[in-house]
């Protein structure tokens, strides 16, 4: 099997599945690229910010069902079914790998995909083909555990695993509600937004760990912290001595950006 990326995407609100967006299209290309021919993934590794476990835990179900964790949206997403097949053996395999590297790690036979998975999923694989296997968050944890977690697992890719993790580049969402409808985008996004972009491409993983104290305005973007550590994961994940690189920026109702990263 071909040797895969690991990705970081934020995922948005789930109307991504639905409405037409600058974000939409480009996890449109970004899937018929990756997603189709001769070299898709043998499986997909979603790592979800909507998974919060104390442990990282895998999802082990033969056919995961669909979950709307969400609620006051449209009625056509609640009639919406992924209908990818799980996959235990691979399910497993993160399990052993992450025990070996010294996590206490567990297997969820009954975890269906949330909208952390399923609704970027929709649009990047509608054929719904690739197997997929969810990984848990540790929302209290801490960046240098994510980033631990990725390294551990970064093997899978040279196995044909294609690592995505789903989260949020920024993610105030009292902001989100608060700002009028056509806002321009304020400094303090634009700011922090290219703050994300110069300490991943500049490969400087110390930098990116001490992001609640060094980035603009990182706590008021990342009250919590649950949508930015997928991030790590992924940044874990990625290729030794080669620094990420942004492959998507946009910003949705002015405060929330929806960048893209891959590390390969």
């Amino acid at each position: 099997m071909d040797k895969q990326p690991a990705l970081f995407i934020s995922h948005g609100a789930p109307t991504l599945a639905i409405e037409p967006s600058p974000t939409r299209a480009f996890l449109a290309d970004l899937g018929a690229s990756l997603l189709s021919g001769a070299a898709r993934p043998r499986a997909i590794l979603a790592v979800t910010a909507h998974w919060l476990t104390e442990r990282p835990t895998l999802s082990a179900a033969v056919a995961p069902t669909t979950i709307h964790d969400f609620g006051g949206f449209p009625a056509a997403l609640y009639r919406m079914r992924y209908a990818a097949p799980g996959q235990p053996a691979l399910a497993a395999e993160a399990a052993a790998l992450l025990r070996g590297a010294g996590f206490d790690a567990d297997l969820d036979g009954g975890r269906g995909f949330d909208h952390g998975t399923w609704v970027p999923l929709w649009v990047m694989a509608p054929d719904a083909i690739i197997p997929v296997v969810q990984l848990s968050i540790q929302p209290d944890a801490g960046p240098a555990h994510a980033l631990a977690v990725g390294r551990a697992l970064r093997t899978l890719r040279d196995d044909g695993v294609l690592i995505l993790a789903s989260g949020a580049a920024t993610h105030s969402l009292g902001d989100y509600f608060t700002t009028p409808p056509g806002a321009a985008e304020p400094a303090w996004v634009s700011g922090f937004a290219e703050w994300l972009r110069q300490a991943v491409e500049s490969g400087d993983q110390e930098k990116l760990l001490a992001y609640r104290a060094e980035a603009p305005s990182a706590v008021r973007h990342h009250p919590t912290e649950e949508h930015l550590l997928p991030l790590y994961v992924a940044l874990g994940a990625g290729t030794p001595g080669i620094p990420g690189r942004r492959i998507h920026a946009a910003t949705d109702h002015a405060v929330l950006r929806m960048d893209a990263y891959r590390f390969d």
